[in-house]
């Protein structure tokens, strides 16, 4: 092994080599992609950012226990995710200093937490390891957004690492998905974060399964900051939910759900007994997480609402302000499609015109159109309603510190076309 790695800095490392380091230190599967890669060109700069001198990224994957992910016993799930995850930090931890031995330059990012926060609400992880474990053939994604391993189905978490060095054969995504849009996943999410079309709800997925993660947290110290004494935070928080945000402030944040990763019976080792009987899978795995008893956090009037109340009658809607706040106009007009309510966009066929002026300039053209939105930068063809602001006085109202007619009456924003069509979009955004 000794003479492989008498490397200069032009020369490539071997593949099997380098597969072989990964599985020793506990990687259950592996690939390579190489920086120069298309799959990589929306997350480059920042990769480069992190570490200028990548040329290759490692992927690899480990598994997580079954069983822990699949019961309604949310406590077991969330250990099964925190022990894991710490397996995916140590596993990369021991391949970089592995490398850095034989100096090959590594650098490890975190596999979720912690996160670069000082960015929060905008992006916050220095890499997104989904695109890069797809093309690095370890699985594809879903309609429930999550990889599917070819033989560990979804069942695993990813961790990537960037080095210095070219590799000399990279790996190519495989040539199926493993997703077979059994659509168990979409029975199973207490949201109705993943439509029947592939469709994906991100607010109503994040609100709900991210309660107790990042804005979740600004979220619950306003309302104790808003409460006028003990008793009246009482009304708001329940003893049960203070008592889980005091175990994930002590023992790791709690995913509330993640029921679709539950029920995915998709992957080599996963699949036998969904084929063997589904009725059987169905009543062993689906029936007890739609069943269940439990808090469920969404927006007031949300899609994700209207989900809850008409599909689980075992499950509580609890009302709260969407954790996806933003604190800029660039940050208000990309989380457009994130925060989209599309069900009550139904009959609305309308061209909006966004020109912020102020501290950030920006313009913006957002279509709403077969209850979809897209969002093009500039002002794009015409109009039927027109909203020009002073972006700090629009991020004021987005919090509600200035009220509308207050900015409309001070010329701090202006718009033109009927104001029916402001309430229009603002209901597709609730």
């Amino acid at each position: 092994m000794a003479d492989i790695l008498e490397l200069t800095s032009e020369q490539k490392l071997s593949a099997d080599w380098l597969k072989a380091i990964c599985l020793e230190a506990g990687a259950e599967d592996v690939g390579f992609v190489e920086i120069s890669r298309p799959a990589l060109d929306d997350q480059r700069e920042d990769i480069l950012n992190a570490f200028a001198g990548t040329k290759t990224l490692i992927s690899f994957v480990m598994k997580m226990s079954r069983e822990n992910i699949r019961t309604p016993k949310r406590s077991a799930a969330n250990i099964e995710f925190h022990s894991t995850g710490d397996d995916v930090l140590h596993t990369a931890r021991a391949i970089t200093k592995k490398l850095e031995s034989y100096g090959v330059r590594a650098l490890y990012p975190a596999m979720g937490f912690p996160m670069e926060m000082d960015h929060f609400p905008a992006k916050t992880w220095i890499i997104s390891h989904k695109p890069v474990a797809v093309a690095a053939g370890l699985g594809h994604m879903g309609i429930h957004r999550n990889v599917i391993h070819p033989k560990f189905g979804n069942f695993i978490l990813l961790g990537t690492i960037l080095i210095d060095k070219e590799v000399q054969t990279s790996s190519s995504p495989i040539d199926y998905n493993p997703c077979m849009e059994c659509k168990l996943c979409v029975a199973a999410c207490p949201v109705g974060a993943i439509g029947p079309d592939g469709h994906f709800d991100f607010a109503a997925c994040y609100n709900h399964n991210y309660h107790e993660f990042m804005g979740g947290f600004t979220a619950l110290t306003e309302k104790i900051a808003d409460s006028k004494n003990a008793k009246d935070l009482r009304t708001k928080i329940t003893d049960s939910e203070s008592a889980s945000w005091w175990q994930s402030l002590s023992f790791g944040a709690n995913y509330k759900a993640a029921y679709c990763l539950s029920v995915c019976p998709a992957g080599e080792d996963v699949i036998g007994p969904y084929l063997e009987s589904k009725s059987s899978f169905k009543k062993e795995i689906l029936k007890p997480l739609i069943d269940k008893e439990e808090n469920i956090y969404v927006v007031p009037g949300s899609d994700a609402h209207n989900h809850v109340i008409k599909r689980f009658k075992n499950k509580t809607p609890r009302l709260m302000k969407s954790h996806l706040r933003p604190t800029s106009v660039d940050g208000f007009i990309r989380s457009m499609p994130l925060v989209f309510n599309r069900h009550k966009s139904q009959g609305i066929d309308l061209v909006y015109h966004f020109d912020f002026t102020g501290k950030e300039r920006l313009q913006a053209t957002a279509t709403i159109r077969n209850k979809t939105i897209t969002v093009e930068e500039g002002l794009q063809g015409e109009a039927d309603f027109t909203l020009q602001a002073d972006s700090s006085a629009w991020l004021a109202f987005l919090r509600k510190d200035k009220s509308l007619p207050l900015l409309l009456l001070t010329r701090k924003l202006k718009t033109k076309g009927s104001i029916a069509y402001l309430k229009a979009f603002s209901r597709c955004f609730r």
